[in-house]
């Protein structure tokens, strides 16, 4: 059953992607809150996919503690879910993306329409140190950053590994930062279609003031972010165990 539903769930998520690209052809030449606006229908369509197809249901937790304004939110990644889930909290999100999707015909137009950030993989420190630097620059313009400080998606339970470019976009920008931890990877795994029945729950964290030492806000984004998503993750797995009986092995990470 839960086979059925993960693919069920992946035609029409995939399929609502399409539509909602075509519909929104005219949107490519009005202003960019046109096309957030159309992003968002998409996350909540999904969310609601997620829930009456696969039974996910999702708790946000601490929305309450998002500021206002120019914004550096640091998240958890361990799915592609948090990818288009959490624009719907910020009125003007920015996400740094690999090039190749850029290069994607429609779907990459709308990503160049809303100022997303492309890095080029392998380009060098070079690269990377002039992608950091936009970033800043775009969020001292008043837009929130939504950045993955690990880089790249973490299995549930995977030892973490911080980078330190957030650390730079911090500096630069001096605006606050909102970590954010979650389960996703209990529900939504990496590398696998299928989609685990449960409760998936993003937690918004108390915010890091700006002018942090690069030494204390990396220990103390690290501290709040894996804490929290410890936490978060034991329940969602002692949840997937009265559910089944033992979590999944594809949900165990």
């Amino acid at each position: 059953m839960i086979f059925l539903r993960s693919l069920i769930f992946n035609v029409l998520f995939y399929l609502v992607l399409v539509v909602l690209c075509i519909i929104a052809l005219p949107a490519l030449l009005l202003p960019r809150g046109a096309l957030m606006a159309i992003e968002v229908a998409w996350a909540n369509t999904s969310l609601f996919l997620m829930r009456v197809i696969c039974n996910i249901r999702i708790e946000f937790r601490g929305v309450d503690k998002i500021p206002s304004g120019p914004l550096i939110v640091a998240s958890k990644h361990q799915s592609f879910w948090e990818t288009f889930a959490l624009v719907r909290f910020f009125e003007h999100p920015l996400f740094i993306l690999k090039r190749e999707l850029m290069m994607i015909p429609v779907f990459g137009w709308y990503l160049k329409k809303v100022g997303m950030i492309s890095v080029e993989r392998g380009g060098g420190p070079r690269s990377l140190i002039k992608t950091l630097k936009r970033a800043a620059a775009e969020v001292k313009l008043g837009r929130q950053l939504v950045i993955f400080p690990e880089g790249t998606r973490t299995a549930p339970g995977a030892a973490p590994n911080y980078k330190a470019g957030v650390a730079q976009i911090y500096a630069e920008s001096g605006v606050p930062c909102l970590p954010i931890a979650l389960n996703s990877g209990l529900f939504w795994p990496r590398r696998t279609f299928m989609r685990y029945p449960g409760t998936l729950v993003v937690e918004f964290l108390d915010p890091l003031p700006p002018g942090l030492p690069r030494d204390e806000f990396m220990t103390r984004l690290r501290e709040a972010i894996e804490t929290a998503t410890t936490r978060i993750v034991e329940a969602g797995r002692a949840e997937q165990a009265r559910l089944f009986g033992g979590v999944p092995n594809a949900a165990k990470g």
